[in-house]
């Protein structure tokens, strides 16, 4: 170790900002493991590198003792007062190892520390600064398929999207550019992988962040997300200014914001549903895009059950191919939904309250003393809690 070196380390220090004394610490440290390697694990040796000219200095610590065990750790009172007269039993003398017994084997050390000790701090901060960034929207470019997950150039760091965090039926070719959330960051052979998802709900939520000026200014207010990836969507939203409709602003000019989130998403279909703190409301909204005559909802400690009639023709549109739309419409609003065809409804008798649009003043709902007898001409969607979404995505 000399100036130049320490020149060249202090430029590193300053073009890739990793602290010197780091560095420094790291080479006496391996330095020492390298010359108990080669001198034999009992030597007590020390080894500082000088912080201001590179000088490197190496001793011996020995344990002045009355009679000598162990040559490596220990000397005898009459070599101790042969190098400092001072010396008595019980005291530890520090014997310099002149320089180039050690001074080959040190450089090949230094050397190899060196490229090792940059190249991990540099992951860790990659790793820290990546981490920061949890739940955040992310742009990569495609590089390659691996065990069918998608890798992604992120520029700093490699981007992954595993196969639980694609969406149904999505492919990505060589050099498309895309945008996914950021999960996590995971080790790998090559350094820090972020871990990068297309079907989380909060993918959505940012997306609409990036194209509605009134979302991020906090006007308009995301409820809750819920999706089936890929295929179909729905987002309740709130207006904190009763002059801005939530829905026409996430739904932008002509439909341009929604659209450009559709087409992100590889045309998944999304529906914006108005949010409501009235149960009976927020129920007939979610299931839109399907028209809602009533809303009855029965709840106890166990369950919270809500029969929704509609008109016959809107039946399947309601239900949504393989039950999509009731099934969306229960995640979001947390009800366990029935619904009915009018015709139907009226052959059964069920008692119904009216549904009434997002705004008026919520009236509580009939409670009947029994649960409500099961429906065959709709299936039963059992009410679920939202899917992960990072923090602020559902309040």
């Amino acid at each position: 170790m000399n100036l130049e070196i320490l020149s060249a380390l202090k430029q590193i220090e300053k073009e890739r900002n990793v602290p010197l004394d780091m560095i420094l610490q790291a080479i006496e440290d391996a330095l020492v493991k390298a010359y108990e390697r080669n001198f034999g694990a009992n030597q007590n040796v020390i080894i500082e590198i000088d912080r201001s000219t590179g000088e490197l200095r190496v001793w011996q610590r020995k344990l002045v003792v009355p009679e000598v065990e162990d040559p490596g750790t220990e000397m005898s009172l009459e070599e101790a007062k042969s190098l400092a007269e001072e010396a008595e039993l019980g005291m530890e003398l520090d014997l310099e190892v002149p320089s180039d017994v050690f001074g080959r084997i040190a450089a090949q050390t230094a050397k190899q520390v060196i490229v090792q000790r940059i190249r991990e701090f540099e992951q860790n901060i990659i790793r820290e600064e990546y981490l920061k960034r949890q739940f955040d929207l992310m742009i990569g470019t495609v590089q390659r398929h691996e065990r069918r997950e998608v890798l992604l150039d992120l520029g700093r760091a490699e981007g992954v999207i595993p196969v639980a965090e694609q969406a149904h039926n999505e492919w990505f070719r060589h050099g498309d550019r895309i945008k996914a959330l950021v999960l996590d960051v995971r080790t790998s052979l090559r350094g820090p992988q972020v871990v990068l998802s297309r079907s989380n709900p909060g993918l959505l939520k940012r997306l609409f962040e990036q194209e509605v000026p009134e979302i991020r200014q906090g006007i308009v207010q995301v409820k809750a997300v819920v999706r089936e990836a890929g295929l179909r969507s729905k987002i309740a939203v709130k207006s904190l200014d009763s002059s801005v409709d939530p829905v026409g602003a996430c739904v932008g000019p002509k439909g341009s914001r929604v659209q450009a989130v559709v087409d992100e998403l590889r045309n998944e279909k999304i529906d914006v549903i108005p949010w409501s703190d009235d149960p009976i409301t927020y129920v007939a909204n979610s299931l839109q895009p399907a028209k809602v005559l009533r809303v009855t909802l029965f709840e106890d400690k166990e369950a919270r059950n809500a029969v929704v009639v509609v008109p016959d023709s809107q039946l399947s549109l309601a239900i949504g191919r393989e039950g999509q739309n009731a099934r969306l419409a229960a995640k979001l609003t947390g009800w366990h939904i029935d619904i009915k065809s009018e015709s139907s409804a009226r052959e059964s008798q069920e008692p119904a309250a009216p549904a009434r649009p997002a705004g008026e003043a919520a009236k509580k709902a009939p409670e009947p003393s029994a649960a409500p007898e099961p429906q065959t001409d709709s299936p039963r969607q059992p009410a679920q809690e939202d899917l992960a979404v990072p923090p602020q995505a559902k309040e």
